[in-house]
């Protein structure tokens, strides 16, 4: 049962959608309703939607059509689905199509490939190259959590666009953030975890559940956080015992066992696709396996207080600051000494290596550890989880298309490589949304055919 909540001029809105204003003060055509749905588990949730979206889902249900649904079980690495410890996963994967080349694309970190999935196209056309980034603007250190970080449309966008509806239910508060209002319906994270920044899987599943059953979305984005967060500070996992992590493992799947279990008991699969893929995967490393640039470079004559870092786990943006007329001096500087600090796997001048697409967001050196390191900048203590990504060793991800709709193949295995940016183009040509063409074409392409 659905309430409609409008929000009124009094009251501010909580979602932390990158917007300090009230509803109030926002232009009528961007304030939004808030529904109040009873969910699964019996409490209630509200989603934050559009103006006019409650009565487009009243008049929607039962709705005929195809249905997409993007499942991210984030940080999850492909042999873990092997593992005997994610059996409904497996067997999801087994009826339908496998990649198992599936690849994370740079840099390896959650919100990138995120982006990627939603608009299919890479970093030096989304805006999105890290988690982290140096706002040359701001002079700090951030986060890409705003929607105008976002420099592309997305799949959601685009579904609206061409009268259908999307919802989205992100387990991670600046995934929620970034993505702002492109879903239709869109549910705010929580309770969220303290220092982690995300809601457990099964307030997520709740929440995805009362979505698809409530509003019946022709496409729903849904992230489960747990695997990844559970990954990253899991202490036996550089010891290859992943004791936590295997716990989480085996609550994560039987979480998509619930999303599976309702799409069938509802009538929904035999006109679905489910898409299912990781962001990343995880790599550990022991306490002393850190590298941490900022010492090595503020010794250099050259270089010191001229250089800005932004770390992202198992990949370092490195930033020149200094004169842009010393820029390429600076940064051939900045390989020379990155190059050989113990734990770097590779340094890369970004802007003479165009396949990385990262785009200028990204700084102008790009430095990748070795499997077993991680990062810690400003200095060796500012990252003490031994659960990192972003780097090559994370890229093979879990990849495959699920589902009974018979366009979805059933028991096949592929021998393509699959990317995060595939994820639109193959949604689009299900759900049969226009492909863009000239200057506006996907990076990706549909992995249906």
């Amino acid at each position: 049962m659905t309430d409609c909540v409008h929000r009124d001029a009094a009251t501010p809105s909580p979602f932390l959608d990158g917007d300090p204003e009230r509803e109030h003060l926002r232009p009528a055509a961007q304030r939004r309703t808030f529904l109040k749905v009873a969910g699964a588990g019996g409490a209630a949730l509200t989603f934050s939607a559009a103006l006019g979206a409650e009565r487009a889902a009243a008049t929607s249900r039962p709705a005929l059509g195809n249905r997409a649904y993007v499942i991210v079980v984030d940080g999850c690495r492909p042999d873990e689905i092997d593992s005997g410890l994610m059996p409904n996963l497996q067997a999801l994967r087994a009826g339908g199509l496998h990649f198992p080349q599936g690849r994370s694309l740079p840099i390896m970190e959650t919100i990138p490939n995120h982006v990627m999935m939603m608009t299919g196209v890479r970093p030096d056309r989304n805006g999105v190259p890290a988690n982290s980034v140096y706002d040359r603007a701001l002079g700090a250190e951030r986060t890409l959590e705003l929607p105008t970080d976002l420099k592309a449309t997305t799949l959601m966008t685009l579904a609206r666009k061409h009268g259908m509806t999307a919802g989205s239910v992100l387990s991670k508060e600046y995934l929620y953030g970034i993505f702002g209002r492109n879903a239709t319906y869109r549910w705010e994270p929580g309770p969220i975890v303290p220092v982690s920044g995300h809601a457990p899987d099964p307030f997520t599943m709740d929440a995805a559940l009362s979505i698809v059953e409530e509003f019946d979305p022709h496409l729903v984005f849904v992230n489960l956080g747990d695997v990844d967060r559970v990954g990253h500070t899991d202490l036996t996992g550089g010891l290859s015992l992943e004791l936590l992590r295997r716990t989480a493992l085996v609550a994560t799947d039987l979480q998509v066992k619930r999303f599976v279990d309702m799409l069938k008991s509802t009538g929904r699969w035999a006109r679905s696709l489910v898409v299912v893929l990781a962001d990343h995967s995880m790599d550990w490393s022991l306490p002393h396996k850190v590298v941490s640039l900022t010492s090595p470079l503020a010794a250099d004559p050259v270089l010191k207080g001229k250089v800005a870092i932004a770390q992202n786990g198992g990949a370092n943006l490195v930033y020149w600051t200094g004169p842009a007329s010393q820029r390429q001096a600076g940064v051939d500087r900045i390989v020379a000494i990155a190059k050989v600090q113990p734990g770097v796997l590779g340094v890369y001048d970004r802007a003479r290596v165009p396949r990385l697409r990262l785009g200028a967001n990204a700084g102008d050196v790009v430095v990748y550890c070795r499997a077993g390191w991680r990062f810690s900048d400003p200095h060796v203590l500012a990252n003490p989880i031994p659960g990192n990504h972003g780097h090559p060793t994370t890229e093979p991800i879990p990849f495959f298309l699920a589902g009974g709709h018979p366009a979805v193949p059933r028991g096949r295995t592929s021998p393509l490589v699959a990317t995060t940016v595939d994820v639109t183009p193959t949604v689009a040509r299900f759900l049969g949304l226009p492909f863009p063409t000239g200057r506006w074409a996907w990076d990706g392409r549909s992995l249906l055919g």
